[in-house]
């Protein structure tokens, strides 16, 4: 296995704009000549757009880009921005009177960092879109990642700043890729080793605690946990794939999820994770499936360690581990 950038995948393009005062942005990831797609949405509170055109059995095979921003709902209108790009270059799906560019996206919540009437709109996604044209894309604070933050089970006093993380791989001629923006009710876990390296503080903030333990130990109270969650998540590959495959990669990349986040899931996060395959190679989709889970956990832990202090919150580098 070798370690590749994402930009080795062939017609993939991925691009961040952000606003650092405000705490928010958006990654887009581009795929003018389409792809087959797929999306699997687990947590119980998403924020998603055109995940439904992703079922095997409605029309369009095909997306040409997947944007993850921030701004909870709000965010999803820098989809807009990444349509109106596009369509100025002529890819979409072809009505006979236009061009329609099949834009998916998911949004996370980090309306409580920064300023929560900055959000992502249709200007930041055009943005996001020319960076994506000179490869102008980084890790942890920048694009989705923003505002994101983990460990938030007892609120932002004790919680860690977190961020977007990247990880792409190769096997022979098989890419397999992951974007993510980690934004988790939890703590997140090395996979390499099991230790906590990000997420809830203790009393003091010098020192990582537990948010299951402090969960169990609280299990009886009617608690409102909505600070500012959800995990959002591409695998792009070079791989041919059904949609119908597209889907399942992305239900398999969510153990990459379970692998590196504890507890994940949950009823305050929408963790949600879409699968882009270019169709380069014939493969096993179980290869590829196998790839996926374990290149989003290590995309995760690189989210994590790549995330710079901001917004009074500590980073995992704060953190004597």
């Amino acid at each position: 296995m070798k370690e590749i950038k994402i930009t080795d995948i062939k017609g993939i393009k991925i691009g961040n704009a952000q606003d650092i005062i405000g705490g928010t942005g958006c990654t887009v990831i581009i795929c003018e000549n389409g792809a087959y797609a797929g999306v699997d949405v687990r947590g119980g509170a998403p924020a998603s757009r055109e995940t439904e055109l992703l079922k095997p059995v409605n029309l369009v095979d095909q997306i040409h880009a997947f944007v993850l921003s921030g701004g909870s709902a709000y965010g999803l209108d820098a989809a807009s921005g990444v349509m109106a790009y596009l369509e100025e270059r002529g890819v979409g799906f072809d009505t006979g009177a236009g061009v329609v560019p099949i834009v998916c996206g998911a949004s996370l919540f980090d309306l409580a960092l920064g300023d929560s009437k900055c959000r992502p709109d249709k200007k930041m996604g055009y943005e996001a879109c020319k960076n994506a044209e000179t490869g102008q894309f980084s890790e942890g604070n920048a694009g989705a990642g923003t505002g994101a933050a983990v460990g938030k089970f007892m609120g932002i006093a004790h919680m860690m700043k977190s961020g977007l993380g990247i990880h792409a791989v190769s096997i022979g001629k098989l890419q397999v890729a992951a974007v993510v923006a980690v934004n988790a009710l939890g703590d997140i876990i090395d996979i390499d080793t099991g230790r906590r390296i990000a997420g809830l503080l203790n009393e003091d903030n010098t020192e990582l605690s537990n948010t299951e333990e402090a969960m169990y130990a609280q299990y009886s109270e009617d608690k409102n946990v909505f600070s500012g969650n959800t995990t959002i998540g591409c695998i792009v590959t070079n791989a041919k794939l059904s949609k119908a495959q597209a889907n399942k990669i992305a239900s398999i990349a969510h153990n990459g999820f379970a692998r590196a986040i504890r507890p994940v899931h949950t009823m305050f996060d929408g963790d949600t994770i879409f699968a882009m395959a270019t169709g380069e190679i014939e493969v096993m989709p179980d290869a590829v499936g196998a790839l996926a889970a374990e290149v989003m956990a290590r995309a995760i832990n690189r989210a994590v360690r790549a995330a710079e202090p901001a917004y009074g919150l500590k980073a995992a580098r704060n953190i004597n581990l």
